[in-house]
Formats: structure tokens, sequence, C-alpha cells
């Protein structure tokens, strides 16, 4: 029992040492600036603008294409259910009838 309390207090050692170590990095704030060539690769450019796609209708698109997307496998389960019920039918009247 001595050992499991003993491995416990080690665990919980481990754990908030580590957090201590995570807080303090985060505390330090390090931060580096970008030299001119990850400037230059973030910067906007304007030749490419006109290729840039307007996110109101994309999401519109997106939209459209997930609804459409939803109301075909709505129809292929309604087709496969609609198939099932009339096999069935089909199985109680040949049994009922022979």
């Amino acid at each position: 029992m001595a050992f499991l309390l003993h491995k416990t207090t080690i665990l919980s050692n481990l754990r908030s040492h580590s957090q201590k170590n995570d807080d303090s990095l985060t505390r330090r704030g390090f931060h580096v600036e970008p030299g001119p060539r990850e400037k230059a690769l973030l910067s906007e450019d304007p030749s490419l603008k006109r290729f840039k796609s307007c996110k109101k209708s994309v999401w519109r698109l997106k939209r459209i294409g997930n609804v459409l997307t939803i109301v075909v496998v709505a129809g292929c389960c309604y087709e496969i259910y609609v198939k099932a019920v009339m096999r069935e039918e089909a199985r109680k009247q040949a049994s009922g009838s022979a």
C-alpha cells in the first residue's frame, strides 16, 4: 500500500512540475520578429487578388452542397426502406396464399 501511495505522489509531483515549466515558458513571452523574407512571403500579393474568391459566395456554395448531400442520402435511405417493405409484403402474400 505504501508503494502505491509513493507512486501516486511521484506522479502528482511530475505533473505539477511539468505544469510549472509550461507556465514559465508562456510567462516569458518569447517572441521573434519575422525577418524580411518571412514578411515578404506573408504580405498580400496584388497580382493574386483577382483569383481570390468571395468568402460569402464560397460559404453559400458549401452550404448548398451539404444540403444536397443530405437530401441525396435521405432519398437513398428512403428507397432502400420502401424496397424492403415491399419485399416483406410480397413474402407475406406469397406465404399466405400457399
